[in-house]
């Protein structure tokens, strides 16, 4: 019987495909229809005024306009409440 292992391929070479999530628009900036604002995975961010939710929980524009930024308070079913990130394109 052997004492050495034999050589033959290793099972730790995979690594997977950077996602290129996060924001791709800043406060403020100009933006078209259709752009895409966040890719995220979840709800990180919520959309507001003009924005729509991909499937892929990604954001992008509806309208052309600004992308803006803000905070608020949200009240879950339980009575609890969070800090929510919403993401509104204001029309120029």
């Amino acid at each position: 019987m052997a004492h050495t292992k034999s050589l033959g391929t290793s099972k730790n070479l995979r690594e997977s495909e950077a996602k290129r999530l996060g924001v791709k628009k800043q406060d403020g900036e100009g933006i078209t229809v259709g752009q895409i604002i966040i890719r995220q995975r979840g709800t990180k961010y919520i959309p507001g005024k003009n924005v729509k939710q991909g499937s892929d929980d990604t954001l992008y524009a509806m309208v052309n306009g600004k992308v803006k930024f803000r905070s608020s308070k949200k009240t879950k079913f339980d009575g609890s409440r969070r800090y929510i990130k919403i993401v509104d394109v204001l029309t120029v």
